[in-house]
């Protein structure tokens, strides 16, 4: 059985957040809640370029494709809320909540994530590419 890069690199994207959360939670009450937020993605960012890096020399080129025009729109409200104020909120809620409670509320990321997705795109779906495709 063979498993597809991409279920591999998305299983391991998710033991290393599941990891980095208690790792947090124990460092909060020492850090304050926005430089540790900045730290965990500035690491991130550190091994995203590693990957990058070693990808670029074992292919001999680098494989980056430049957001244009409404997808760099995206990308500014992705880094936006997903890299700067979803970690801060977090780390801030980490430092408030208890362990357990933590959990279970992060255990809900995944489910309200779909749900605003689904949303999102339904609307994007019917309002803008549905008249395309008739």
């Amino acid at each position: 059985m063979t498993l597809d890069r991409g279920i591999v690199a998305a299983l391991g994207a998710a033991a290393l957040f599941g990891l980095s959360t208690p790792i947090a939670k124990t460092l909060v009450g020492e850090i304050s809640p926005l430089l540790l937020a900045g730290l965990l993605y500035a690491g991130s960012g550190v091994g995203l370029s590693i990957v990058l890096t070693a990808r670029a020399i074992a292919l001999g080129h680098a494989s980056i494709v430049r957001p244009r025009g409404a997808d760099l729109l995206w990308l500014l409200g992705a880094i936006a809320f997903g890299g700067a104020i979803g970690p801060y909120l977090l780390m801030f809620g980490l430092q408030m909540t208890d362990s357990a409670s933590a959990s279970l509320i992060l255990n809900l990321e995944g489910v309200f994530t779909a749900l605003l997705a689904w949303f999102a795109f339904k609307r994007i779906l019917t309002a803008e590419l549905l008249p395309a495709w008739r």
